[in-house]
């Protein structure tokens, strides 16, 4: 831990005051409210040493982040019959299109496009009478942290702003591909994405990736190991929609951005790191959240290749 504590220090000061050419996410307007300045970094080893700095512990709205929750609650539930209904592709598509859903006749290319995290929404409102608190239930147990809680301005904000998520629920319901009532899986999916967590919340959390023997609070594996390779892979090939080929190319590790400027980034049997910075880069990533995984990567020698 020492190692990554220095190293993470020095990258932090060097980046701290760089020119961050990126923009916040100003079309969700509760997301543009946020500081543009705020910049994190949290690391949580598998043997639970942890390190922070800057705005680690500052909650924010972990947007698309949330959909590798929901993808594994889907997961634990559904088994391997959960890729009936959504695939395991890179789309190179931006992460709201609906280019591709016609000629695959509904089924997305992956859970972590809007369209997938959206067919995803509909199979756990189809599993639970009460989806929301369910899955806030689910992710406060995964990470034995019972202050999480969704921000209601956040999914407001995107409830009335979100024309094309809308468009697209209903036009994969068009191909049978949505069960439920678009209305009730629009507002988890709306709510699902405005769950608010700390660089430290999410480098918690998502210990269960990292670490083969993770056991929840019951006793419980979370997901088999299988499970969980499968989970990183997608990240590793979805999870900066299409800059993802970047990521793996620049950084080396699963992960997984939203645009509230969050990245989580797992290291299979070492760590879990998370930053947070605002500005986006034009694919909606995180341009100062990737500089610092790129950097941390190769001064660590911590690629998963």
């Amino acid at each position: 831990m020492e190692t990554y504590k220095k190293i993470i220090e020095d990258i932090y000061l060097e980046l701290k005051n760089v020119d961050d050419i990126g923009k916040v996410a100003n079309y969700i307007p509760e997301l543009g409210n946020v500081n543009d300045k705020n910049f994190g970094i949290h690391i949580t080893t598998i043997d639970k040493n942890s390190f922070g700095i800057g705005d680690h512990e500052k909650k924010f709205s972990i947007q698309s982040i949330s959909k590798i929750l929901s993808l594994t609650l889907a997961y634990k539930l559904e088994g391997e019959a959960l890729w009936d209904r959504v695939d395991v592709e890179p789309s190179g598509n931006p992460f709201n299109s609906l280019q591709q859903l016609e000629s695959d006749k509904g089924i997305p290319r992956n859970p972590f496009i809007n369209a997938g995290a959206i067919v995803i929404s509909d199979i756990l409102v189809g599993h639970f009478k009460n989806p929301k608190e369910d899955f806030l239930s689910f992710c406060k147990g995964i990470s034995n942290n019972p202050t999480l809680n969704y921000s209601e301005k956040v999914a407001q904000s995107e409830k009335k702003t979100g024309f094309r998520n809308k468009a697209l629920c209903n036009f994969i319901k068009s191909f049978g591909n949505i069960k439920n009532d678009t209305e009730k899986v629009l507002d988890f999916y709306f709510h699902m994405c405005s769950l608010r967590m700390s660089c430290k919340d999410l480098s918690e959390i998502f210990l269960y990736l990292a670490d083969d023997n993770f056991l929840c609070q019951k006793g419980k594996r979370i997901l088999t190991e299988s499970q969980a390779k499968r989970i990183n892979a997608i990240m590793l090939t979805c999870g900066f929609y299409d800059e993802s080929g970047e990521f793996a190319f620049r950084v080396g590790l699963p992960g997984k951005s939203g645009v509230g400027g969050g990245i989580v980034a797992i290291h299979p049997d070492k760590f879990c790191i998370t930053v947070w910075s605002p500005k986006l880069n034009v694919k909606g990533n995180s341009y100062k959240g990737m500089l610092f995984l790129e950097k941390f990567t190769s001064k660590t020698e911590s690629s998963i290749f």
